[in-house]
């Protein structure tokens, strides 16, 4: 099954050094910035194709490497074409493969989501660690068997999901990803109201996070757990709720409290909770 991609940016150059390191037959990149495809082409060892037609003409596999908000008008462009037989595939967290491509039963082709994990952030390094990370494949059933397979063969983990649940799959990417940032970002503006800049409140906050990341992951949520939630410490949890006095503030230590109360009762299920959940609920109003 020969593979060509329509977008050269960072995630259509990281599938595709991958897919030709791991010996997966390519034909090449159409992108509208013709010097993109060029040098995508390059990087990957395939071709730069200047006619949509040709490239779709000549793949088994089209991937629609381009921003979610692109990935139907795309696809819709492709419509015009012979696609019969073809599979066509986005790399959307976000979107189904039924969403993205509409009607596409109607064209005889397949319609797959096949998402990586991973925050891509580099055209020319990430795929070196893409094969770490586990893909979410969702769309054409019949057409998954061999993507598990191509994937697993490039040294990645593959999980099938169903189109109902996508929504949920991608807010759980959000919150071990984007979310981080924003609990991060609210230590730091705490830090500065403590006196210290931006840059030496996450200076001094880079060891602590990266010894608990390390933890955490290394043992999981439950067991990584520390601190006055876990230690039932309502006096020190009333400390920190009253010198939070910006709403979204208060609004998101008490949030992730309660889901910390939730992680401390499955370590600890002898313990009575209870006063800690009234000491969060209060935080709440």
């Amino acid at each position: 099954m020969k593979t060509g991609f329509i977008g050269a940016g960072k995630v259509g150059f990281s599938l595709g050094k991958m897919f030709a390191e791991s010996g997966l037959p390519l034909t090449g990149y159409y992108s509208r910035q013709r010097e993109a495809a060029q040098e995508a082409a390059a990087f990957t060892g395939t071709r730069a194709y200047s006619d949509l037609c040709e490239l779709v003409q000549d793949s088994d596999a089209i991937f629609l490497t381009v921003p979610d908000r692109a990935i139907t008008p795309v696809y819709l462009e492709l419509r015009s074409f012979s696609l019969s037989g073809k599979q066509i595939c986005h790399c959307s967290g976000a979107l189904s493969a039924r969403d993205a491509f509409p009607g596409i039963e109607e064209t005889g082709a397949f319609g797959l989501s096949i998402h990586p994990l991973f925050p891509v952030s580099s055209r020319y390094d990430s795929y070196r660690e893409l094969a770490d990370a586990f893909f979410c494949l969702e769309g054409e059933k019949s057409a998954i068997p061999a993507w598990k397979t191509q994937l697993e063969c490039c040294g990645c983990t593959v999980q099938t999901i169903d189109a109902a649940v996508k929504p949920l799959y991608h807010a759980a990417c959000a919150t071990a990803s984007n979310l981080v940032c924003a609990l991060v970002q609210q230590s730091i503006d705490e830090l500065t109201r403590c006196g210290f800049s931006q840059e030496d409140a996450l200076r001094a906050l880079t060891p602590l996070i990266r010894s608990n990341t390390a933890r955490l992951l290394a043992v999981g949520p439950t067991e990584a757990l520390t601190g006055p939630v876990e230690r039932n410490d309502c006096e020190t949890v009333k400390k920190h709720l009253a010198c939070l006095t910006e709403g979204n503030e208060r609004a998101l230590y008490t949030a992730a409290t309660r889901k910390l109360i939730e992680i401390a009762v499955g370590r600890h299920p002898e313990a009575d909770y209870g006063a800690l959940r009234e000491l969060t609920e209060e935080g709440q109003k």
